[in-house]
């Protein structure tokens, strides 16, 4: 009967369907190696932008071993990544695992023997049986040869010297000099990992070192031996991405502004970053969420951002939050962080793919509530955050993705969709970013669907917004307003003040404009909207009101088309 099955037509179509929807949102492994051009990463052979849509997998702590691997094969860990969009991991390791041959010569078993993880021991033998007995070094080639055969890239990133938990400013693993941190010893691991992985395909990048801190961090020691082992990369692995980190737990890069740094080697230098909530403290629970998300993009704009202004990629290469949902903070920041992450269409790396760990701080299975996976790394934890980041998972602009002329798409954070429209005469709605309208903003401050007469209106209090074709009046003008630069409001005929909204429905609606400023207690999230650069085309087909250009047809041929259409009907 399987036979049978998998001959048939329908089975043949899912195959091809499957095809398509992997091809559109992967990279195929036969594209690389990647390059940079201006800030954009892009494929060597085609010079078409590849987005980085990462997810981090932890394999730093205590035992060496990818975690997870004692609660699922790590094959059926890879095809979930893929299916969950990503394109990419970043793939931690420790340096002592490239430069204590002793320690990278254990194999597994005897690993997790040491550390007294017998539950471990058993589930890798059920479910990974072919790593169980062979050398650390091994098992992390192994699970990166799972992601290649699942088209996956990989970022090796060096997270810490002494396996264990990150991190803190006196772990001994901090900066150059520390305990654990010898520069000379790091050089010879990142060289040793390079040369290990060079000729690898799905090996696109690595990540120097993890959120540089702690008391001996200086501008003079990070410019010399970020550039030596960034040379030593380079030399030992030619193809791979060389993506450096800044200071203060990767917080900032402010420095570069004005000393770039100074390399024999060109087109393959990336920036990371990370942000997460706390970040900023406590700032997002306590603060009124528009100034806090004015405040923090500033911050985070003067010392990262500005990279892209200056013509080089950054990768965001750690940022999350507790799935659970209930943390005042994170939600808040997330919201914000969705916005500036649609606008500025940067690459990134979610934090963390993993459930669940073998051992963290002396903590035997402890669950990981950032985890995109549940405890036993089977079933997804919070569906809607995954629904949130996919928006963020597809390029929206960059060389070669000129699919369609440069338009704005209306993003909204919280939701992770986008602004459309099913028909004239059907109230607006939230809806995959893949079918959304291309929007211009006029000089006149008019939101127009491209190629149409017809702009964004609001037309009543607690009514849905609509759209029209006489877009001169106060309504049909719109501001970004507050401090978050995500209030898009305008004024009715009488004068009130009103912002979009979206309603449990998620249809768009207009309302007072609230949460603006001071009150702490108030969330604006349903009134965050952002507008986005695009060149993608909507997967839509041109309805009977979209036209090429607004000068195919006069205003009064068009008014009359649509009158002699509505009697028609």
């Amino acid at each position: 009967m399987g036979r049978f099955i998998s001959s048939t037509p329908l089975y043949i179509l899912l195959r091809l369907l499957l095809v398509l929807f992997l091809t559109r949102h992967t990279t195929p492994v036969n594209s690389l190696p990647l390059s940079t051009d201006s800030r954009w990463i892009v494929d060597d052979q085609t010079g078409q932008r590849v987005k980085l849509a990462c997810v981090n997998w932890v394999s730093h702590l205590e035992p060496i071993v990818a975690e997870g691997l004692s609660k699922q094969p790590m094959d059926v860990i890879s095809k979930k990544i893929l299916s969950m969009g990503f394109n990419c991991v970043r793939l931690t390791w420790p340096l002592f695992l490239a430069t204590n041959d002793s320690l990278a010569s254990l194999t597994v078993r005897q690993s997790f023997q040491s550390l007294g993880l017998q539950e471990s021991i058993a589930g890798i033998q059920s479910n990974n049986p072919s790593i169980i007995d062979v050398s650390l070094i091994q098992a992390y080639q192994a699970v990166v040869s799972s992601l290649d055969n699942n088209n996956i890239m990989v970022i090796l990133d060096n997270h810490i010297s002494k396996p264990g938990w990150c991190c803190s400013n006196f772990d001994g693993n901090g900066f150059f000099g520390d305990q654990y941190f010898n520069p000379d010893l790091w050089i010879k691991g990142l060289t040793r990992i390079a040369t290990l992985f060079n000729g690898v395909p799905n090996v696109i990048g690595m990540s120097l070192r993890n959120e540089l801190r702690g008391p001996k961090q200086n501008v003079n020691d990070w410019y010399k031996y970020m550039q030596g082992g960034a040379e030593a990369v380079h030399s030992a692995n030619p193809n791979v991405l060389v993506i450096l980190s800044g200071l203060s737990f990767d917080s900032t890069l402010s420095f570069l502004k004005t000393r770039p740094v100074n390399l024999t080697f060109t087109e393959k230098l990336v920036f990371e970053m990370h942000w997460y909530s706390f970040t900023d403290g406590g700032a997002w629970g306590t603060g009124n969420p528009n100034q806090v998300c004015g405040n923090v993009v500033k911050r985070v704009m003067g010392s990262t951002g500005f990279l892209l202004q200056q013509a080089y990629p950054l990768f965001v290469s750690e940022f999350g939050v507790d799935q659970r949902g209930t943390n005042v903070n994170d939600n808040r920041y997330l919201n914000c962080f969705m916005g500036v992450a649609a606008e500025l269409d940067f690459d990134w790396a979610y934090w963390t793919l993993d459930g669940s760990y073998y051992l963290r701080e002396g903590v035997m299975g402890l669950n990981e509530y950032y985890g995109i996976l549940n405890w036993n790394w089977c079933e997804i934890r919070n569906s809607s955050l995954l629904q949130r980041i996919s928006a963020l998972q597809s390029p929206l602009q960059g060389p070669g993705l000129a699919e369609s002329k440069p338009h704005l798409v209306i993003f909204h954070p919280a939701t992770g969709l986008c602004l459309q429209r099913k028909s004239l005469f059907e109230p607006l709605r939230l809806g995959a970013c893949s079918e959304s309208e291309a929007w211009s903003y006029t000089t006149q401050k008019s939101l127009v669907i491209k190629g149409t007469y017809f702009c964004l209106q609001a037309d009543e209090l607690e009514k849905p917004a609509k759209l029209g074709v006489i877009c001169s009046d106060s309504s049909s003008k719109w501001e970004m307003i507050s401090d978050s630069k995500m209030h898009l409001s305008s004024k009715l005929s009488n004068g009130t003040s009103v912002c979009l909204d979206v309603d449990s429905n998620n249809r768009v609606i207009i309302n007072a404009c609230k949460c603006l400023s001071k009150d702490n207690i108030c969330d604006p999230a349903s009134q965050w909207f952002k507008l986005v650069n695009s060149t993608r085309s909507s997967s839509k087909a041109k309805s009977f009101f979209q036209v090429d250009t607004i000068s195919d047809i006069t205003r009064t041929d068009f008014l009359g088309s649509l009158l002699g259409w509505m009697l028609a009907g």
